[in-house]
């Protein structure tokens, strides 16, 4: 059977996910272009005896490529592979939408346009002359909303009548000298290509700027190109401005003739913007939404927490009884059952249930239209910082993981950037932290614990210390744009999407599966191995003391300068591949047992810390440790592959930990001046 190929390609936030889900269901796979650290999503579906595969291209508002997804997308349409482009429209603001509908059909002929959020025009009392649009561009047009049922279904006979189609599509005309440039080009383009010569000179105009990260070789060839089109009077920038403007002249006329707009639309959106992106509430509204957000996490997940943890280890302990009773020596079932095991039931016990509360929470902010008002709010933070403003964003993901937050920097199109944004990126605590510092907090700062205002209380000052956490961000961020990545901010284009009613079963079940469950197999991953060098490190002995004793006795002298003990910089040591280990670990140290012990309380915990020499002081030490030291071990292996270099990764794991040191240093300096002794 003849597979066809069905590009899906559009601006960001248009609905183009929604609509290759509602076409491929679950027959999707996802992975990266070649050569490129930009997704694919790639899915197959069957109708009326025809197999298709649905290309699901990466979001972008221009194919003058200015970033890795709209160079990816641009390319693909080059290719000629797709049989159908189809080209996702938000019917809201239809005309920014068109330059990329214009820029498409100059490639191709075989384009169907899709004007999305219908519903959503219609009550910001918009309405779209369709026939009438498919008149003007002179390809099929069809308006369906992709959020119900019945959206992936109406496209589907479209698809097939604009597949059999023969379409003359509207190509815009150009001044004389960008023609005269565009032939200029002509003889460097490779022959298969010279058939989209337009779009293939442009690519080769875009690679007139050589990029950051190039190897020498090619970006010497790339300035000699560019030289010589300048001394024969073809300004790059000026052809490449020229030809948007033509682009978005056309575009404003086709929706003058074509979309009608009620006076007063989207004015409750911009009375809410008002509130939540002015400068008076916007901040505060942030940070209300993070307490909030907080609190539900630490309040949701203690019981599922418990009730995980009683499963897995009861079922731990039978396995243990088992094979007691056989022949077999007790090293040889201890070590998986006591060490790996153990080691990866914690993880699981503790990660799971604030992930399932966390990142269902965080994606219905997305899907409502918040999370750009977030990065909205901190651009100037960050753009003071000489950073970029799209980091805010990375940064809300590294909230949840700091590894997706690391994979979500693809999103900045500086290198320079995006590296000050990954090596940043730890300064946020992650889900695994956030059971270590919800345990300090609540066992010395905050009494009668388990009240409904201890969890607020406990809710507020881990706000406190994720806002130290940002502004550590924003420092070192500064200081990185000072000094080994000198550069000057770049601009971008901020969207700010309708606010929308969150669809909450597509969220819950896409977060669970996108996110949850694919940050919680990278922990395991990484626990297991570590579960069995703990064990290990516990259990074998020179002298009668353990290695672990051992090891966290030569580190005493080094920790008490910051404030905290040879115990508990062992145990973040040993919880590098799995950050939820630490307080386990710990405990396993001071009560000299041979696996990770749990505790049943946190009174009991308190008990047996101020037992082993702690004070508010190492509380606190604790606290700012724990916000600021070396990523995890996926974290590490993530900025590995996003930047392709150990020297960046090296970087990404000694800032965190000499700012966390210095801050503990200079606390404890500061506490011994006020509180001698």
């Amino acid at each position: 059977m003849d597979i066809v190929t069905i590009a899906l390609m559009g601006n960001p936030n248009v609905g183009k996910s929604t609509l290759f889900n509602g076409l491929t269901g679950m027959r999707q796979h996802t992975g990266n272009w070649p050569g490129k650290t930009v997704a694919q999503a790639e899915g197959y579906f069957e109708h009326n005896g025809r197999a298709y595969r649905v290309i699901d291209l990466p979001g972008c508002y221009s194919l003058m490529a200015h970033s890795a997804e709209e160079e990816v997308a641009r390319d693909y349409i080059l290719s000629g592979e797709a049989n159908l482009t189809i080209v996702v429209c938000d019917a809201t603001c239809l005309e920014r939408n068109l330059n990329l509908v214009l820029q498409t059909m100059e490639i191709t002929d075989r384009v169907l346009v899709c004007v999305n959020l219908m519903d959503e025009a219609r009550r910001n009392g918009i309405s779209i002359d369709l026939p009438r649009l498919a008149h003007r561009l002179g390809v099929p047009v069809i308006g369906l909303t992709a959020r119900s049922k019945e959206g992936p279904k109406q496209l589907l006979p479209a698809m097939e009548k604009a597949l059999a189609a023969e379409n003359t599509p509207l190509r815009p005309t150009y001044p004389k000298d960008i023609e005269d440039a565009v032939r200029e080009l002509i003889p460097l383009i490779p022959a298969k290509d010279k058939v989209r010569r337009k779009y293939s000179a442009l690519r080769l105009l875009d690679g007139t700027i050589p990029p950051e990260d190039a190897d020498l070789l090619l970006r010497k060839r790339l300035e000699a190109q560019h030289r010589a089109l300048e001394q024969k009077g073809f300004h790059i920038q000026r052809i490449s401005d020229d030809i948007t403007a033509v682009i978005s002249s056309i575009a404003h006329d086709i929706c003058s003739d074509t979309v009608k707009r009620e006076c007063g639309s989207f004015a409750r959106d911009r009375r809410i913007d008002k509130l939540l992106t002015g400068p008076l509430l916007g901040f505060p509204a942030m940070l209300c939404m993070l307490a909030v957000i907080l609190w539900l996490t630490i309040t949701g997940a203690n019981c599922p927490s418990q009730l995980l943890s009683r499963v897995l280890f009861g079922f731990q302990d039978k396995l243990l009884t088992i094979c007691r009773g056989t022949a077999l020596p007790p090293w040889l079932y201890e070590m998986p059952l006591l060490g790996i095991y153990r080691v990866v039931a914690w993880v699981v016990a503790v990660m799971l249930p604030p992930m399932a509360i966390f990142f269902p929470m965080f994606t219905l902010l997305e899907d409502l239209g918040y999370l750009p008002r977030v990065a909205f709010n901190l651009d100037r933070c960050f753009k003071g910082c000489k950073a970029c403003g799209k980091q805010a964003l990375t940064m809300c993901m590294g909230f949840g993981c700091n590894a997706v937050g690391v994979t979500g920097c693809r999103i900045i199109d500086s290198p320079r950037e995006r590296l000050i944004a990954i090596i940043t990126n730890s300064f946020v605590p992650c889900n695994g932290r956030f059971p270590t510092l919800i345990a300090i907090i609540s066992m010395f700062f905050v009494s009668a614990s388990g009240t409904f205002a201890a969890s607020v209380t406990s809710a507020l000052l881990l706000t406190g210390v994720i806002l130290l956490g940002i502004l550590m961000t924003l420092l070192v961020s500064r200081l990185l744009s000072a000094t080994m990545l000198r550069g000057i901010p770049t601009s971008f284009t901020l969207e700010l999407p309708p606010y929308r009613p969150p669809q909450v079963g597509k969220v819950i079940v896409r977060s669970v599966l996108d996110r949850t469950v694919f940050v919680l197999g990278r922990a395991v991953s990484a626990a297991a191995p570590a579960g069995l060098i703990i064990w290990l490190m516990a259990n074998i002995t020179i002298k009668g003391a353990s290695l672990l004793s051992l090891c966290a006795g030569f580190l005493d002298p080094f920790a008490h300068m910051l404030g905290l003990d040879g115990v508990i910089l062992m145990a973040f040591v040993l919880g590098f591949p799995a950050n939820e280990i630490v307080i386990p670990v710990m405990l396993m140290a001071y009560m000299t047992e041979g696996t990770l012990v749990d505790y049943s309380s946190l009174s009991e915990l308190r008990a047996l810390l101020l037992q082993n020499g702690w004070s508010w002081t190492t509380a606190v030490s604790m606290l700012l440790f724990s916000l600021m030291h070396w990523p995890c071990a996926t974290t590490c292996l993530t900025i590995k592959k996003e930047t392709g270099s150990l020297k960046w990764t090296l970087v990404s794991l000694i800032t965190p930990t000499l700012m966390g040191m210095t801050l503990c240093l200079l606390f404890n300096m500061a506490a011994r001046l006020i509180i001698p002794g």
